[in-house]
């Protein structure tokens, strides 16, 4: 008898655990079908709203989109009214808007291209101003380590210099020499180690040419008083690697440039090895003037 009303028990409660468990999953069920079914509905909406012809209101869900950062719907719907506006009062805002989620969306160099193409458009807007800071901003975005092609970073210095020529009282002033400054470092750093490579190369007449090109493009340059000292070290090299014709000029050089360094740099750290270079030199230019027995 006992043990008939245990089986009552255990079969109760397994019918039970089944129902709590069918419950539990309906309740699962119901839950990610209403998420569904919201999603399919706001995917309906916008696919309905982009075959629509109603323009304003498609002006009006671009910039509720815009807003909530959805900035793919958004910029579908702006690249259409793009065309659809020109020439009229809204065109201003929906270059702008659509510039913005390009620049979102992190195209940097068709965002920089919107911004351009609105400051032409819209040079007495009042968001002209704003309008070209991002446009040079954009291309400092897109310039790359100094190792590679610095096309960006040039064009960016051109466009940052532009914009403080013509917005000399503009609030972004210090930031544009601060991005200034960076992008011309890169530059100068791309400019050094090319003309290192080319003395690490044993191309010490490239790399003459390149550190005297260095220093003249960046007077103030970080690593001057070791280019200079190279310079003396790269005519030295050179006129030992010479034919004989073109040692004794060489050579010369070597010293005239140690000359101008130590005049330049009296207490630098590359004295010392200057010094024996320079000496080798004048012992070389003596073996060069002496006649031949």
């Amino acid at each position: 008898m006992l043990k008939k009303q245990f089986n009552i028990v255990i079969v109760l409660a397994l019918l039970l655990g089944i129902g709590s468990c069918n419950s539990e999953r309906k309740v699962y069920d119901s839950t990610d079908k209403e998420k569904k079914k919201g999603n399919g509905f706001a995917i309906g909406k916008y696919n309905k709203l982009l075959k629509s012809g109603d323009m304003d209101a498609k002006y009006d869900a671009a910039v509720k989109y815009f807003n909530k950062e959805d900035y793919t719907r958004a910029l579908t719907l702006f690249e259409e009214l793009v065309s659809v506006f020109r020439g009229t009062a809204r065109a201003e805002e929906v270059l702008y808007y659509y510039a913005y989620c390009e620049y979102n969306l992190e195209d940097y160099i068709v965002a920089g291209y919107h911004f351009r193409n609105f400051v032409r458009q819209f040079p007495n807007s009042k968001h002209t101003e704003e309008c070209a800071y991002m446009n040079a901003y954009c291309y400092y975005l897109s310039s790359p380590e100094y190792s590679l092609d610095q096309s960006d970073t040039k064009l960016a210095i051109k466009e940052f210099q532009r914009f403080t020529n013509q917005y000399p009282k503009s609030t972004r002033i210090p930031e544009c020499n601060k991005m200034l400054d960076k992008l011309r470092a890169k530059l100068e750093r791309k400019s050094n180690e090319n003309a290192m490579q080319y003395y690490n190369m044993v191309d010490y007449k490239a790399a003459i040419a390149a550190f005297n090109n260095h220093l003249k493009d960046y007077p103030d340059a970080k690593q001057k008083e070791q280019i200079n000292y190279l310079i003396i070290k790269s005519y030295y090299l050179l006129a030992l690697n010479s034919i004989d014709s073109k040692k004794q000029e060489r050579f010369k050089a070597a010293v005239d440039a140690y000359i101008k360094f130590v005049d330049t740099f009296p207490n630098s750290e590359y004295l010392k090895e200057a010094e024996m270079v320079y000496t080798s030199a004048l012992k070389n230019i003596e073996k060069q003037n002496k006649p031949t027995s």
